[in-house]
């Protein structure tokens, strides 16, 4: 026998008929036809019309007294009955009104212990991601890692996942390395979320904010993220504007296109970011590689040998230290290419592709533009020889 059935085993059974009744008369008249619906289901045996009666008085705000009760109670009764994910998002929801850190906790633990894993893994990675996140706000960053390790195992065998869980897993991932100040892998898990949520409907304004805020700072901290193509495209960033925060907003963009100018004229507004002033030195040669980036996108694929002092003004360096930022760039595989260190030229062959913004949208169509044009002078010179031969 299991652990979790020698405890239901040795739970007295529940009297529903006697429980609801008393739950009539012990609370607020407006929850009333909850509980009335709880008999009448209950009775007929309607699980699932049961379960969704029950979500809903979930999220009845009157219901927040109650919800303990009823589910460990009333709820645990039938539970072996229900959809094990339902059930499994109705414990997380009433887990939060428990105050008491360990006991929180333990709610979790004990409902992880009696759903089957088996029979519905996505309910393991729900319970396993929010076990891991109650571990991390109560300071148990091992025990959250091993949890997300877990939670990961289940999740990467399974095919088609439910957005919840998804979100639910890769919220606590990003939260994990926010802690730990690991900016790639918070940036990278945090869009991961953010494509499994509504962010209009599933995340408060101020919710939008911090983490168009947090995103915004890994990507200028990352050390492997040079390409912020996603998160300019994305909505979240629009929480930014007409905030304390809207200055950041500018920053990406600046750094998107490698306006070394602009990302001068914003540095005075560093201090009010510390994280960012304290890790200037890497923040400006993040900006003269994406200088240098966008240096080689704006030339032709026939004239990408550039000598070090074209390389120099373009990220406004000092000629000695060219070299060593394009061998960064190679490394980073930012570029493709080689260097003559005796001619003091690189020659790209590749350039990273990325996001435009409008002003380098402009500039490719002038490109273009030019380019058809082209076309058409040498169309316009080898029609008539064409046509002489037909």
């Amino acid at each position: 026998m299991s652990t979790s059935t020698a405890v239901d085993a040795a739970r007295p059974k529940l009297d529903v008929e006697e429980y609801l009744t008393t739950a009539l008369s012990a609370t607020p008249q407006e929850l009333h036809p909850f509980f009335e619906s709880f008999r009448n289901l209950h009775n007929r045996k309607l699980w699932h019309q049961l379960t969704l009666k029950l979500l809903a008085f979930f999220d009845h705000p009157l219901s927040k007294p109650y919800r303990v009760d009823v589910f460990d109670r009333f709820v645990r009764e039938f539970e072996s009955r229900l959809n094990q994910q339902r059930l499994v998002e109705m414990g997380v929801k009433v887990s939060r009104e428990i105050d008491n850190p360990s006991a929180h906790l333990q709610f979790l633990l004990d409902l992880l212990a009696r759903i089957d894993t088996k029979q519905s893994p996505e309910s393991e990675v729900l319970l396993l991601s929010h076990i891991a996140h109650a571990k991390l706000m109560y300071g148990d960053i091992d025990g959250t890692r091993t949890d997300i390790d877990k939670a990961w195992k289940v999740l990467d065998e399974l095919t088609a996942v439910d957005n919840g869980v998804s979100a639910a897993y890769y919220s606590v991932a990003a939260d994990y390395h926010k802690a730990k100040a690991e900016y790639a892998p918070y940036y990278r898990n945090s869009l991961l979320y953010l494509a499994c949520v509504d962010v209009e409907k599933d995340m408060t304004a101020e919710d939008r904010l911090v983490r168009a805020h947090d995103l915004s700072v890994a990507a200028f901290l990352g050390d492997t993220i040079y390409n912020f193509g996603e998160l300019l495209m994305h909505p979240i960033l629009n929480s930014l504007d007409n905030t304390q925060y809207d200055w950041i907003k500018k920053l990406l963009f600046t750094f998107n296109e490698g306006n070394i100018g602009r990302f001068e004229a914003l540095a005075p507004l560093f201090p009010k970011e510390p994280i960012l002033q304290e890790n200037y030195p890497f923040l400006r040669q993040k900006i003269c590689l994406m200088a240098l980036i966008e240096s080689v996108f704006k030339r032709s694929p026939y004239d990408r040998t550039m000598s070090f002092q074209t390389i120099a003004e373009e990220t406004r360096l000092p000629l000695d230290e060219v070299e060593h930022l394009v061998m960064k760039a190679l490394s980073l595989k930012l570029i493709r290419g080689s260097i003559d260190q005796v001619e003091e030229k690189a020659q790209i062959t590749w350039v990273q592709p990325r996001v435009l913004s409008r002003e380098q949208i402009g500039q490719l169509s002038q490109r273009l533009s030019s380019w058809v044009g082209k076309l058409k002078g040498v169309e316009q010179k080898i029609a008539p020889e064409i046509l002489s031969t037909a």
